[in-house]
């Protein structure tokens, strides 16, 4: 409809813009816009002699007086064999079938191409995601490294209480960045179920402040969980509870246990 004139002006801004940003469309546009010229070229109607008379007669009368200009054509006129005008029917409707052919073809490209726009749109979100997870675990290395780094920090080994004397675990505090990490790799905890999770607790001033609620197997691959930040801690212990933790800690479910 382009190529012919036609559309609305929305519609032909909106072809110019896609042709604008995409050379697929723009070259397609330009083939079809060849290929019309080209189909005219090769069917057109040259005007009969009689009208080429007609028109020259017509331009004449402007400048000289009919009746003498009648009276010295009329012998010229009579010699004139009228040739009927070759029909153009079948030159448009070759054309409209032209074009119809070339406007299927254009949209099955446009199809196509958004296709593949669409396909990369995809793959953006899906490479956007991995480099957005593919940064929280650099970032996490990173805090894992300043462990052995830094040397703000402290490493303190929780042992296992009465109740699972076998159990044990390490805690790196860092006082001065108030960061706590658990050491995930070398803990030694029974697996805990869908219905509970571990809670980590400090004891600040004689009272425990929840440091957050970590699983046994997780399907997050570090080594070191970062837990919540404290400032001031005397001990470190776990305790079983709820899952999602509770405010206050469960004594008969403590499992491991260590001061400074």
């Amino acid at each position: 409809m382009y190529a012919l004139g036609d559309g609305s002006p929305e519609e032909r801004e909106q072809v110019e813009k896609m042709a604008a940003a995409h050379p697929a469309v723009q070259t397609e546009l330009r083939d079809i816009e060849n290929a019309l010229e080209l189909y005219a070229a090769e069917n057109a109607v040259q005007p009969a002699e009689q009208h080429r008379h007609k028109v020259l007669n017509s331009l004449l009368t402007n400048f000289a007086d009919d009746s003498t200009f009648r009276s010295k054509n009329t012998e010229a006129e009579a010699k004139v064999v009228s040739i009927p005008p070759r029909s153009t029917g079948n030159f448009y409707k070759y054309a409209f079938a032209a074009s119809i052919t070339l406007l299927i073809g254009s949209l099955v490209a446009l199809y196509s191409i958004y296709n593949e726009l669409q396909n990369s749109n995809q793959l953006l979100i899906v490479l956007n995601s991995q480099n957005t997870k593919f940064s929280k675990t650099i970032n996490h290395m990173d805090d894992e490294l300043d462990v052995f780094r830094d040397s703000t920090f402290k490493l303190l080994k929780l042992k296992g209480t009465p109740k699972l004397p076998s159990a044990q675990m390490t805690v790196a505090w860092s006082p001065v960045k108030k960061k706590v990490m658990i050491d995930m790799v070398g803990m030694q905890l029974p697996d805990n179920d869908q219905a509970h999770q571990y809670q980590l607790w400090a004891i600040v001033n004689g009272k425990p402040v929840d440091l957050g609620v970590f699983d046994k197997t997780t399907t997050d691959s570090v080594d070191m969980k970062l837990m919540k930040p404290v400032e001031q801690a005397v001990a470190f212990a776990v305790t079983l509870e709820p899952r999602g933790g509770s405010v206050n800690p469960t004594m008969n479910e403590m499992v491991v246990i260590g001061q400074f």
